[in-house]
């Protein structure tokens, strides 16, 4: 399916200067150019074109509010200049599986000042040290290929791992939480055994009343046993 025919039918009745998020992968460029894409689109933060043939981006329209640009598995070798005039407030860029082979093709992303991840992988492979190669070239970004210059990954996941212990809570808390409960059940235990042993006692004396009533009534009236 063409690109313009498929971004037409993702728009389902909807205004498309309303519209955030459009992904038409594995649609087809019919000239390795974007298609279809307006400059009405002033809404747009996300959109996502894998896989559909593209070799330049230099038709893109002017998306002022796009965050996050998908082109993955393109063909892409020019156009990437066009970036910084049509779409400053990008933040994430994934140029994964395109045919840059050069770092001088992705100098122009310089001119993205809000640019903070982007994605090279098997893009530029050609170089052994291309990462820190990279980070030199865009020193505006803080995530290539999903990690930081310290091959650490995104804080949002290890801010994850700490909300889940705090949820757990300490283990000393909970080992003393138990010990306290069996504490409690061992007094609740002995207070039972108490209750049946003065019971038990109650019952005897009063026993014990009842015969020596019964031997005084024998006694006075002349009745033996």
């Amino acid at each position: 399916m063409e690109m313009k025919k498929r971004i037409s039918l993702e728009l389902r009745n909807r205004n498309s200067s309303e519209l955030a998020e459009l992904v038409v992968d594995n649609c087809h460029s019919s000239d390795g150019e974007v298609e279809g894409l307006m400059d009405e689109y002033v809404e747009l933060e996300i959109l996502s074109m894998v896989n559909t043939g593209l070799s330049s981006l230099s038709k893109m329209p002017s998306l002022p509010k796009l965050r996050k640009l998908e082109v993955s598995d393109n063909v892409i070798t020019g156009g990437l200049d066009m970036l910084a005039e049509k779409c400053p407030n990008l933040t994430y860029l994934n140029l994964n599986g395109n045919k840059n082979k050069k770092l001088s093709t992705i100098e122009c992303l310089q001119n993205l000042k809000n640019l903070k991840s982007l994605d090279l992988y098997s893009c530029i492979m050609a170089l052994d040290d291309y990462r820190d190669a990279v980070f030199v070239l865009l020193p505006q970004i803080t995530y290539l290929d999903g990690f930081d210059q310290e091959d650490e990954v995104p804080n949002s996941e290890a801010d994850n791992n700490d909300d889940d212990e705090d949820e757990a809570g300490p283990v000393g808390d909970a080992g003393e939480d138990d010990e306290e409960d069996d504490d409690d059940e061992d007094e609740g235990s002995e207070g039972d055994e108490d209750e049946v042993d003065l019971s038990y006692l109650m019952k005897e004396d009063i026993q014990d009343e009842e015969d020596d009533g019964d031997y005084v009534e024998k006694e006075d009236g002349g009745l033996s046993l």
